[in-house]
């Protein structure tokens, strides 16, 4: 998997007490636009069209581990397959986290990576989101 990139309203969301990383519901949004630093919320994305095993506001991602030791947070995932069923996902090449549960901002977005060249599933096809479980998805000092 590619880097994190992490969103810039991201920080403020965790510091306003917007977002609880262990508790709330994450998902994982395909899009084929970039993500701009700016970009606060859902709606902020050009997400790709819903079916075929993806449903429009992302899928469900499970938190595996979250926690700190020596002052350090790390937020781990566990590995996502998707499939395409039906007919073909995408094309994609933006895969986007975001906070489903706050209402006010809904959906805010927390980071995404980057496949470097856009991706569509034909039927039958999956791919992995691959994430590190030994350093998480992402670490705040």
């Amino acid at each position: 998997m590619t880097s994190f990139n992490k969103l810039d309203a991201f920080v403020e969301h965790l510091a306003e007490g917007v977002m609880n990383l262990e508790s709330d519901t994450l998902k994982l949004v395909l899009t084929d636009t970039a993500p701009q630093a700016t970009d606060s919320v859902l709606a902020d994305l050009t997400e790709i069209s819903a079916g075929n095993g993806y449903t429009a506001g992302g899928i469900a991602a499970t938190v595996s581990a979250s926690g700190q030791t020596g002052g350090t947070y790390k937020l781990v995932l566990d590995d996502l397959l998707i499939t395409a069923s039906g007919g073909s996902i995408g094309p994609f090449r933006y895969v986007v986290l975001i906070d489903d549960t706050p209402t006010s901002p809904a959906d805010p977005l927390i980071g995404w990576w980057d496949y470097g060249s856009s991706i569509t599933l034909a039927d039958g096809e999956s791919i992995t989101i691959d994430f590190d479980a030994s350093n998480g998805v992402l670490q705040i000092a």
